[in-house]
């Protein structure tokens, strides 16, 4: 089974990009998804979560307010950031590990594409939740999305509004968060080591290289034993 990691920053399309993959074949594991679904009331991450960030991260309904932690993780004068993915990234990674392991037993000859924002980024690859490896080790290969910063924000203000108007001090703050969360990512740094995708131009543009990719990666040679 080839395992395909597919990141990009904020804004940059790889969910887009996910979906192509998906409607070529692909099977997609959404990091995003399993966060949510680890951070559900009753989940140890969601016990230690509100263990280290209080009370106040809790909503009238007994979720997690993910608004507010948000904004305390991201906070300008305290950012806890590093603190939340601490948190989170060893049980998503373990649980990733999990799902992919028994995908190569039923499918051996599929394509798997692990969806994150954070497979450079993260410092939590081995941990107390499980085994995970660097991403060289979790990934034979990694497809990047990228874009022009101003299209990344773009695209995350859109996001935010979901079709709403907003006004300039509310699309001014949502910048400001998306430009704070790019700060942390920094997936183009690695460009050198992915299969690259462009997503500066129309959807179609985009759709000839996912295309290009899904080509390509059948030829690749999986690293595990």
């Amino acid at each position: 089974m080839l395992r395909v990691g597919l990141t990009g920053d904020l804004g940059s399309g790889k969910s887009t990009v996910a979906r192509m993959l998906a409607e070529r074949g692909a099977v997609v594991f959404s990091s995003d998804e399993m966060g949510r679904a680890l951070m559900q009331p009753g989940q140890p991450v969601f016990a230690e979560i509100v263990e280290r960030f209080g009370p106040g991260v809790v909503a009238a309904d007994g979720s997690l307010d993910r608004k507010k932690l948000a904004a305390l993780a991201f906070d300008r004068a305290n950012p806890r950031v590093e603190e939340l993915n601490a948190i989170v990234h060893p049980a998503v990674i373990a649980a990733q590990a999990e799902q992919l392991a028994a995908l190569a037993v039923k499918r051996p000859d599929a394509i798997a594409v692990v969806e994150s924002a954070l497979i450079f980024s993260t410092r939590y690859g081995s941990t107390k939740y499980g085994p995970g490896g660097s991403w060289r080790e979790r990934f034979d290969r990694v497809v990047l999305v990228t874009a022009p910063e101003e299209q990344k924000v773009a695209r995350f203000v859109d996001r935010a509004a979901a079709g709403r108007e907003l006004s300039s001090e509310e699309r001014a703050a949502i910048e400001a968060d998306a430009r704070r969360r790019l700060a942390v990512q920094r997936n183009d740094e690695y460009a050198g080591d992915c299969l690259v995708l462009h997503n500066d131009g129309d959807i179609e543009q985009l759709e000839v290289q996912v295309e290009a990719v899904w080509r390509e990666l059948p030829g690749i040679k999986s690293q595990q034993v």
